[in-house]
């Protein structure tokens, strides 16, 4: 005990406590920050950015009433307001980051998640207070991406320098290390020998004509689950369909920014304990190749999530080992599937080796011929099914519409004309034919007004990844179908549920929340689009600042940003270019006798390295 010892004890006892709680208050300032930097840049950038969103009166904690004004802060602005001169750069260890899907967050936060139903793979967004308020830097040596169609099969190895699946996946053809390169021979886990050709065995299966899996336009939407580096996804774009390529940010975390660096449609997310992002009937056909995803599990609640995003008639084909049901514990998953699915009403529609190939029914007429009782039961009327930012799954089946039953089907034209005729949900939203078509055309012509302000800046393949962050009903990435693009559409969470619209017109697209980072990785967008995002973001009280980094986050070096807003807004945003190094390529002013009061504002985002912690334009 101290007490025993003598006075010699007690004064080298003194020292060694003061020494402990030095090292320990070290521990807690080191790994409580949010950025878990050893520069000088985080530190400066977090203290800069709660300075700044303090000065001007923003909050995004809980959109709560802190910060909001009766005066809109685009125009409290004077010349002389707090408009920083630069961003410091977070450390280089930070050039994947991804906010609302970070690790260390996890950790730092201890937060109590179920890891066996995949919670720590969902969205987890930082409070305000650890949010990244400095410039993400590309890593060492990066180039300007590979344009498109050549991107499909090689990247540079320094804008994603990770090789470990190509030593992983060797014996499965996924990528290849070849000099400065890394190359994709267009291999899976299931298609060692190339998704065109694993592809084409799926359509003769369905005894598609021609072999071709898109069946003369019916077959145009894609959700690929556990897609790997999207060579699947890569390859359907050939035959007109586009898939959402999805895979968690996993021990294959790269596997997403692989997908996106090669041009290809993807997102990160995970079948865990939130709904999926998108609407119901959103896809003709899900795919799984060697997905590893256990759909047995809690009464089959992620097969029939699935279910939920499946079109009247939908395809699901699964390829994997116990579809062929080799040994016992094969068989035993292969008969309880077997037996989930047929309560599900699903039947095989073919079946060949290790592929299995099951289809939704048409109507609601197998559901109500089921035995009372019989599991999953069929979800609640007061279930909306189009629901999804942030809500639970539920382990029952979402019954068809009565236009679904009344149609024997979703009612939707072939691709291309699907693109261009008024779907049937447009009725949810009492949009009629001729608000419909005259909502492409305003939107054609801002397209072409926009490529004319872009000009000499772009070639045919400058853009490939293209995202519009307030999407409505889709006409801006459909007045881009004949662009070799693909287009994102984001539709706010809070605002009308549009995204079904965008899905029925053959189009992809997310939900989300601007207050929060969006799920990808940074440098993955050559044209951000943002109709009045920044007058929304306002009216919820979120900081325009933390927007602006995030875009400048996702935006590619030398990629684009169109602006189309109030003057004020972008009179606002003006104030930042120089601090974010963008530069503005051009702009307009609202036309004289015209009730179109918005202004278009055209950016371009620098390409700069660091060198020694300076920020060097290459």
């Amino acid at each position: 005990m101290i007490r025993g010892r003598d006075g010699s004890q007690k004064k080298h006892l003194i020292p060694s406590l003061c020494v402990g709680f030095l090292f320990l208050v070290f521990l807690v300032l080191y790994y409580g920050s949010f950025f878990g930097t050893q520069g000088n840049y985080a530190n400066s950038a977090i203290e800069h950015g709660t300075k700044f969103s303090r000065t001007i009166g923003w909050s995004n904690v809980d959109n709560s009433e802190l910060g909001k004004s009766d005066e809109s802060i685009f125009s409290q602005q004077g010349d002389d307001g707090p408009v920083p001169k630069s961003f410091p750069v977070c450390d280089d260890r930070h050039s994947e980051l991804i906010p609302c899907l970070d690790r260390n967050l996890i950790y730092q936060t201890r937060l109590k998640l179920d890891l066996s139903v995949m919670e720590h793979y969902e969205r987890h967004c930082p409070q305000p207070e650890r949010h990244y308020n400095c410039l993400i830097p590309p890593p060492a040596g990066y180039k300007v991406p590979i344009k498109w169609p050549k991107s499909r099969d090689e990247v540079w190895q320094v804008n994603i320098p990770h090789t470990h699946l190509a030593h992983e996946k060797s014996d499965q053809n996924w990528m290849v290390v070849k000099g400065d390169k890394i190359v994709f021979p267009g291999g899976g886990t299931h298609f060692h020998y190339g998704a065109g050709k694993y592809i084409s065995h799926l359509a003769n299966m369905l005894n598609f004509s021609n072999n071709i899996l898109n069946n003369e336009g019916r077959v145009r939407s894609v959700l690929d689950v556990g897609c790997g580096v999207a060579s699947f996804g890569g390859y359907l774009l050939s035959s007109d369909i586009i898939a959402m390529s999805l895979a968690p940010n996993d021990v294959h975390q790269n596997q997403i920014q692989f997908a996106l660096e090669r041009g290809i449609p993807a997102y990160l997310g995970v079948l865990g304990t939130k709904r999926l992002p998108y609407p119901s009937r959103s896809f003709e056909f899900a795919h799984c190749s060697r997905c590893r995803i256990d759909w047995l599990q809690r009464d089959g609640i992620l097969l029939l999530e699935l279910d939920r995003l499946l079109r009247p008639g939908g395809y699901f084909a699964y390829s994997s080992p116990e579809a062929y049901a080799q040994d016992e514990e094969d068989l035993r998953i292969w008969k309880q599937m077997s037996a989930l699915v047929e309560r599900m009403c699903w039947k095989i529609a073919a079946k060949k080796n290790q592929t299995v190939i099951w289809v939704k029914p048409l109507t609601n007429d197998c559901y109500m011929k089921r035995a009372p009782g019989t599991q999953p039961p069929l979800c609640k009327p007061n279930n909306d099914p189009d629901a999804v930012w942030g809500v639970p799954m539920e382990a029952c089946i979402t019954p068809y519409s009565e236009q679904i039953q009344r149609d024997s089907g979703s009612g939707l034209a072939p691709w291309p004309a699907r693109l261009t005729t008024p779907p049937p949900r447009l009725a949810d939203f009492g949009i009629s034919t001729d608000m419909f078509e005259k909502d492409m055309e305003l939107w054609q012509q801002r397209v072409d007004s926009y490529w004319s302000l872009l000009g000499s800046k772009i070639r045919p393949n400058t853009l490939r990844n293209v995202m519009d962050m307030k999407a409505n009903l889709g006409s801006f990435a459909a007045s881009l179908k004949d662009v070799p693009v693909w287009v994102m559409n984001v539709v706010p969470e809070d605002g009308p549920n549009t995204l079904k619209i965008v899905y029925d017109r053959g189009l992809i697209g997310t939900t989300h929340d601007w207050c929060e980072a969006f799920s990808t990785y940074p440098r993955t967008y050559d044209l951000l689009h943002a109709w009045t995002v920044f007058s929304d973001i306002e009216k919820k009280g979120c900081s325009v600042e933390d927007l602006l980094l995030e875009m400048d986050r996702i935006l590619r070096p030398t990629g684009f940003v169109i602006v189309r807003d109030k003057k004020p807004v972008i009179d606002f945003v003006k104030k930042y270019l120089t601090a974010l190094l963008w530069e503005s390529v051009a702009s307009t002013d609202p036309q004289a006798n015209s009730e179109d009061e918005e202004v278009v504002l055209v950016i371009q985002k620098k390409l700069w390295l660091v060198d020694e912690g300076t920020k060097d334009s290459a």
